[in-house]
């Protein structure tokens, strides 16, 4: 256990060894994993980065972005989306977006990236796993992201089938640091948590 105690104005941190035989036993239907038993969770992150170019619709989260630029890709370029993919693929140990929906495909140009996240939660379904939340950062120095949250959760909630309270967002500049402060870029970071059905 740790212990700290005040003593003219220092903090004095110290151990100090308990008897764990009653914890142990009180608590090891939760912690304890018998042998041959697997844990039924899986924690998965993803990360995705598209350049900002004139004449290109801003799609983020699947909501389309007023907004002078828009992020360069294959696909509609949904940087968001493609980080949340990425982590659901990665947390089932399917490998990653470009295997299962390569830029080189004709039939991936301009793809609807809702469709391409639906499409890889199959195949996390299909081996047993579901998802339990989702957690995300945008980091964009513009446009302004929090007006357009609340439709990028509901997409996302109703594509993985959650509820909205389950999918969670967070927009951040980069303060004017680097090529995403200066407007180049954006990212998207994802954390994804899955669960055996």
């Amino acid at each position: 256990m740790l212990m700290a105690n005040q003593a003219g104005g220092r903090s004095n941190i110290g151990f100090r060894h308990l008897n764990m035989k009653s914890s142990e036993k009180r608590f090891s239907d939760d912690l304890t994993l018998k042998k041959g038993q697997n844990m039924n969770i899986r924690i998965g992150q993803g990360y995705d980065v598209h350049q900002l170019v004139e004449g290109r619709d801003l799609i983020l989260g699947g909501v389309n972005i007023p907004f002078e630029k828009g992020l360069l890709g294959h696909s509609d370029a949904d940087a968001l989306l493609h980080a949340i993919t990425d982590a659901l693929l990665g947390a089932a140990g399917l490998g990653d977006i470009g295997s299962h929906f390569p830029d080189t495909a004709a039939e991936f140009k301009d793809a609807d990236s809702r469709v391409l996240l639906r499409e890889a939660y199959k195949s996390v379904q299909a081996l047993g796993w579901h998802v339990v939340n989702v957690d995300t950062t945008i980091i964009a120095q513009k446009p302004k992201l929090a007006p357009h949250i609340p439709a990028m959760r509901a997409n996302i909630a109703a594509d993985l089938g959650i509820q909205t309270t389950c999918v969670n967002i967070k927009g951040k500049t980069n303060e004017k640091l680097g090529y995403l402060g200066r407007m180049e870029a954006i990212e998207a970071q994802a954390a994804v948590l899955l669960e055996k059905a």
